[in-house]
């Protein structure tokens, strides 16, 4: 499948390969060989055909005798997710929720790397923090670029947000996620992910009630 029609994917979808191939993996590590469409919709709450429709989207399909074999499926959602050449990560404002991203996610993925930090704090400047470097956040625009940074995780105070993401789009970044309380409003040529905790507790806050 060609970069253009990955492209084309539904983002929902791209998200469900994403969960996909986390399952998988504890899937493989358990021993498994192979998964039914049956089973990836059970752990996920979905149906077997909106299973089967996302894995057809990317030209894969498994027998009826046997289902997926989970090898071949991670190697194949791997093909459509991942940058052959890997791509790098910053992290702004390494503060409780920076560090425990970075510690988390250090090393689950082989193309996806948080290569640098960036603070305005001087205690936390110039130091290796959660295994990455941390630098001033005045060295944003030197530093992406020089280490080919294309994925930023915004984690700084709301009242700077919106400062903090112009900059990095001025930096070359072409991909935020925001963990901010502040909603942001960006060029369209780039990619923006929201995490907003407070809403997604007042949704469950809701159901729950």
């Amino acid at each position: 499948m060609t970069a253009e029609k990955n492209h084309d994917l539904p983002g929902k979808t791209v998200e469900r390969l994403s969960q996909y191939r986390r399952i998988l993996f504890n899937s493989l590590a358990g021993g498994k060989t192979n998964v039914y469409s049956h089973e990836l919709a059970t752990i996920m709450n979905l149906t077997s055909v909106q299973v089967r429709r996302d894995l057809m989207l990317i030209g894969y399909s498994g027998s009826q005798s046997k289902g997926y074999v989970i090898k071949d499926l991670i190697a194949l959602i791997g093909t459509i997710i991942d940058s052959d050449d890997g791509q790098n990560i910053a992290i702004v404002g390494i503060g409780n929720l920076g560090r425990a991203i970075t510690s988390y996610f250090t090393g689950k993925r082989d193309k996806l790397s948080i290569v640098a930090a960036f603070d305005n704090d001087l205690q936390k400047t110039d130091r290796i923090i959660a295994g990455v470097p941390c630098y001033h956040i005045s060295k944003l625009k030197d530093i992406i670029p020089e280490k080919n940074i294309s994925i930023a995780v915004l984690t700084v105070a709301p009242e700077a947000a919106i400062e903090v993401a112009k900059l990095l789009i001025e930096s070359g970044i072409k991909g935020i996620l925001n963990y901010t309380s502040v909603p942001l409003t960006l060029p369209s040529h780039i990619y923006l992910e929201e995490y907003d905790i407070i809403t997604s507790l007042e949704k469950l806050a809701f159901l729950v009630k």
